[in-house]
């Protein structure tokens, strides 16, 4: 029996998946994904499914995946969808095909524990923080249980903790098989894990990655795998773009200058003036940050912005790494710690010595300024790569492979082109599969007609007041997505200061605790007197499964256009003009429709939820686009005035399963 009729035997009623699942329902679309996943499989080739929420994409491939009995890796875009594959869903279907396969999870450095380094950690003087001691000691007691070194597994350790890149290696500076935990280490016992497994599971940072620099362990993998899947691929292009192309950071620098004096400290005192050297070069890292004040500073800047005084900031980097070098250069024979900074040095210098040079015609460059400054130039979009590296034709590592590329959203028009021809999917079999949900009665959209336009300075807090209402109706439920950083805050700011006093209703905006922590409160806070208003952005707009009637009021500050000025954005504009296209049409507007509808597919997570999105831009009435934006969201019921939408409030308010007024 092929393998499409077996994956067909295990979703129909009676079979396998309805007898070990209680909540099983057979779905057209789920049978109709999983079928195709299973006949790519067999035949080869490439495979593009957009899924609608509630299809049950996850089954639909892994399905086929299992039953195969070939070798199978599974990318994601997010470590918590990693996490869930492999510790949840493929366990619970091996359990219930009757399968034993083996199956491993395969991360990037940064997400496990260094023996070596944590040992560096301890030593290190300036680690004198109380909250960070304790950490440490945490993880040093976790150290001795853990089988697999993935911090995942310490709860008290946040991926934005400044402990993790001390306890963790890079590529820079893992010691290799000179480190004297080489036997023990995490990395190396992952990637053996992966490279006898039948199913692996890794992320779409370590895929690129490796595609670029070939050192996790993937770019041996590849050649022997069977079928690549990847799941939530609409992040392909933007995740790809960042790892195939360069880029330092004043992180990597500061890193580097604590390393240089932790090191030397242990192995080469007295020798150079250590500390004095790595002050220098800390220095010339915090002179870049330094350039920009914070009133001029954006996610994403133009190269431009630099200026004249540019190329004398990283000179002075330059001539603080000479400096290290030649000191390094007197003492490396010492020991393979002093070797390894050695090299770092001199890859950093390289990167540097880039940056000072224009960059070639067929990149980009620019600047992010966050929690340090980083510098990057890449290629416009991954295309080029996936066709000459990747898949099939281009004499990569293709071959007879099977690729399947799926997530609920990957573009507005049938040939999902936003995502075909960014990704060089030129020839794929397209696969559009909608949702089971009966949006017209789960669901309505609500877009307000008297209010302040998205630049207007009222515009944050007439959303406040909007999700203020709402919460007080609902007794929380409620969630505000917002496209900047300074929208959210405002936002934020508007609804504690109208939420002070009372002990009704809280607000919790994103970064004032751990995403997790943020997430289980929201959670939690149904079951609870208190209800809760989250205001977010970023990584909230997907990837968080809010069920039930734990959301039922969704408000998107505006239209999630990428900003004007943002520099990749343009050179791709300029790229587009240049094909006699139009740039809003081809990009803008498609990336647009992609990322409204993953905000909005918060909203409605099973058959008996019911909700109401808000969106608070006023051009989804009034601009001509609007349709097409409004065309690519779920079929909602409309809501046209302000009663309307306090009649379908007080409606979610009763238990029913009627449909909203």
């Amino acid at each position: 029996m092929g393998l499409p009729q077996r994956t067909v035997d295990s979703f129909r009623p009676g079979g396998p998946l309805a007898q070990a699942v209680a909540e099983y329902r057979p779905r057209e679309g789920q049978l109709q994904m999983a079928t195709a996943v299973s006949e790519v499989m067999d035949s080869g080739g490439m495979l593009v499914v957009e899924a609608g929420t509630g299809v049950g994409k996850t089954y639909a491939y892994l399905v086929p995946a299992l039953l195969s009995g070939l070798r199978v890796l599974v990318s994601t875009a997010t470590k918590a969808l990693q996490d869930q594959l492999f510790s949840r869903d493929i366990p619970h279907l091996l359990g219930v095909l009757g399968l034993s396969v083996r199956v491993a999870l395969l991360k990037g450095r940064s997400s496990y524990l260094c023996l070596y380094r944590m040992e560096m950690a301890r030593q290190d003087w300036r680690l004198d923080e109380r909250s960070a001691l304790l950490h440490l000691a945490r993880i040093e007691s976790w150290s001795h249980a853990t089988q697999t070194g993935d911090l995942s597994e310490v709860d008290a350790l946040d991926e934005g903790s400044p402990l993790q890149p001390l306890v963790t290696s890079t590529r820079e500076n893992c010691l290799g098989s000179r480190c004297p935990q080489a036997s023990n280490c995490f990395v190396n016992r992952a990637r053996r894990e992966a490279l006898s497994a039948d199913v692996v599971v890794i992320n779409h940072h370590l895929f690129f990655a490796d595609l670029n620099v070939r050192e996790s362990g993937v770019a041996e993998l590849l050649p022997s795998v069977h079928s690549v899947i990847f799941d939530e691929a609409h992040q392909l292009n933007e995740i790809g773009v960042q790892f195939l192309g360069r880029q330092l950071s004043t992180g990597q620098l500061s890193n580097l200058a604590r390393d240089l004096e932790t090191v030397t400290q242990s192995v080469a005192r007295g020798l150079a003036p250590w500390a004095a050297l790595a002050a220098a070069l800390q220095q010339s890292a915090e002179a870049l940050v330094a350039r920009f004040p914070e009133s001029e500073r954006l996610e994403r800047m133009d190269w431009s912005v630099t200026g004249a005084r540019w190329p004398d900031l990283l000179q002075a980097v330059v001539d603080a790494l000479v400096q290290v070098e030649s000191a390094l250069a007197v003492v490396a024979e010492m020991a393979p710690e002093l070797q390894m900074l050695q090299t770092r040095v001199a890859a950093q210098m390289e990167l540097v010595q880039l940056f000072l040079q224009p960059a070639p015609p067929d990149a980009v460059r620019w600047l992010e300024i966050g929690r340090q400054l980083r510098m990057l130039q890449s290629p416009l979009d991954v295309s080029t790569a996936m066709r000459e590296r990747v898949l099939p034709d281009g004499g990569g590592v293709g071959g007879n492979k099977s690729w399947v590329f799926t997530s609920a959203t990957l573009g507005h028009d049938e040939n999902l082109s936003w995502m075909v021809d960014s990704c060089g999917l030129a020839g794929a079999r397209i696969l559009k599969v909608p949702s089971p949900f009966n949006y017209a009665e789960q669901s309505a959209l609500y877009v307000p007609k008297n209010f302040p336009k998205p630049g207007d300075s009222q515009h944050s807090f007439a959303v406040a007041e909007l999700a203020l209402q709402g919460a007080q109706i609902l007794g929380g439920r409620t969630l505000v997505l917002t496209t900047t950083l300074r929208a959210m805050r405002a936002i934020g700011d508007a609804l504690a200061r109208s939420l002070q006093g009372r002990d009704d209703l809280q607000v919790l905006v994103q970064g004032s605790l751990p995403k997790r922590e943020l997430l289980a409160r929201f959670l939690q806070s149904g079951a609870q007197q208190q209800g809760t208003v989250l205001v977010a952005s970023a990584t909230f707009w997907e990837g968080i499964d809010m069920p039930g009637d734990v959301l039922q009021l969704l408000l998107i500050d505006k239209l999630p256009f990428t900003p004007p000025d943002d520099p990749v954005q343009q050179a791709r504009s300029k790229e587009l003009e240049s094909q006699g296209k139009s740039p809003f049409k081809a990009l803008h507007l498609p990336q647009a429709a992609v990322v409204l509808r993953q905000g909005a597919g918060r909203l409605i997570r099973r058959e008996s939820d019911r909700g109401i999105l808000v969106v608070c831009d006023v051009r989804l009435n009034q601009m001509g686009y609007g349709r097409q934006l409004v065309a690519a969201l779920p079929p909602m019921k409309r809501l046209v005035e302000a009663q309307d939408f306090s009649d379908a409030l007080e409606a979610l308010t009763r238990p029913s399963t009627t449909v909203l007024p």
